[in-house]
């Protein structure tokens, strides 16, 4: 997984003044969570910028001036109710040998036989809950829609991985196409269409042979 990196300083102070103080010259207060004790540190707002206003995963690492630095992902975010500026923010530290849970988005791949049909895909899942250490975190998980016909649903069993195991149910619909009115009827299985196809052009002969 893609990583950003936060440069901050580590606050000596953590009291609703001093918070206030840092807000009003552009710093958003942090906390670091998961390791011996929490760490409080700042960083420039439009740092957050790539991590906070985009659809994708990542993780962090947090260099501070001191020199120390942590991995970790972001946990929780709070925003200004009218200005949504950035208030607060949360993030958890990561350890190579120990699992994590993260929010990963989906992507949908291919053209489904049932959408060039005229139905609609209706997307579920927009991001699903994985749970794995943190190098076999991915950037996304690809979801093909390409064998999916009218009425058809795909199931979160089918993106099943190795590397990491879904925090869902197993009978989670990740994405499912839907019929329109204007959807054209689908054949049950195109062997089958073909089949009957290949005995109607042998019977024809035949049928002409005993009018004869």
């Amino acid at each position: 997984m893609k990583s950003i990196t936060i440069n901050g300083s580590q606050r000596e102070s953590v009291g609703k003044k001093a918070t206030k103080a840092l807000r009003n010259a552009g710093q958003v207060p942090c906390v670091l969570y998961g390791g011996d004790k929490p760490v409080h540190f700042s960083a420039e707002e439009l740092a957050f910028s790539n991590l906070v206003y985009t659809p994708n995963a990542h993780t962090v690492v947090i260099a501070l001036e001191n020199g120390d630095k942590f991995n970790a992902i972001l946990q929780d975010i709070q925003f200004h109710p009218v200005t949504d500026r950035i208030l607060h923010i949360d993030f958890y530290q990561l350890f190579e040998d120990k699992e994590i849970a993260m929010d990963i988005p989906v992507v949908f791949v291919g053209n489904s036989r049932g959408v060039k049909n005229g139905g609609v895909l209706r997307k579920n899942r927009r991001s699903l809950r994985v749970k794995a250490l943190p190098a076999n975190l991915p950037d996304f998980i690809e979801a093909d829609i390409t064998p999916l016909k009218i009425g058809s649903k795909l199931y979160i069993t089918t993106l099943e991985n190795d590397a990491y195991k879904f925090l869902h149910p197993d009978n989670t619909v990740v994405c499912l196409v839907r019929r329109s009115r204007a959807a054209i009827v689908e054949d049950d299985d195109d062997e089958e269409v073909e089949g009957a196809t290949a005995e109607g052009a042998e019977a024809a002969p035949a049928a002409e042979a005993t009018q004869e």
